[in-house]
Order: C-alpha cells, then structure tokens, then sequence
C-alpha cells in the first residue's frame, strides 16, 4: 500500500447535492478497492487557473488515502469518464 493525494475538480453548473455525491462515489471506488481514506477535504468553489471547457470556477476536492495501484487505476479509469469532472491529479506521496 503507497499513499497518494488526490485532487479532483467538479463543474460548478451543478447543485450542491449532486456535487455531494459525485465526490461521494468517487470516495465509493476506491473504498471498495480496499483504499484506506486518510483525509477528506471539501475546498469549495475556487476560481481555476485557466478556463477549462467553459468554465472558470470549480468545486475542488482533496483525498489523502492508503491504496494498491489497482484502487488507483479504477480511480482514474472511472473519473475519465465521469462527466461532472472536469480535471483531476493523483500524486503518489514518499513517505
């Protein structure tokens, strides 16, 4: 198990529930990879550095977490897909 931060940003167009839950099924894959979530922060709405598909604004999200590369490739696999995100980066953290 490595430790990684992750950092994910949801497009501000959406209600506040379902920005709750979009952060709370991503939390969702990696605890059912076996991940261990460490930390958990809502940063709220932050302008971003350069406008991304329209947007210059978005709901930020940090998840410090314990994890086999498998939880992490499920990550990344189901956040490329998931239309409410609009970047995200994981960083493996040395310990």
């Amino acid at each position: 198990m490595n430790n990684y931060e992750i950092m994910f940003i949801v497009k501000p167009d959406m209600e506040e529930a379902e920005i709750k839950k979009t952060a709370d099924s991503l939390k969702k894959v990696l605890t059912d990879k076996k991940a261990k979530v460490v930390e958990e922060k809502a940063m709220g709405q932050r302008d971003l550095a350069y406008e991304i598909n329209k947007f210059k604004t978005g709901y930020y999200f940090l998840f410090v977490v314990e994890a086999g590369s498998d939880a992490i490739e499920e990550f990344n696999r189901v956040v490329g897909i998931n239309e409410s995100v609009i970047r995200h980066l994981v960083v493996k953290k040395e310990d």
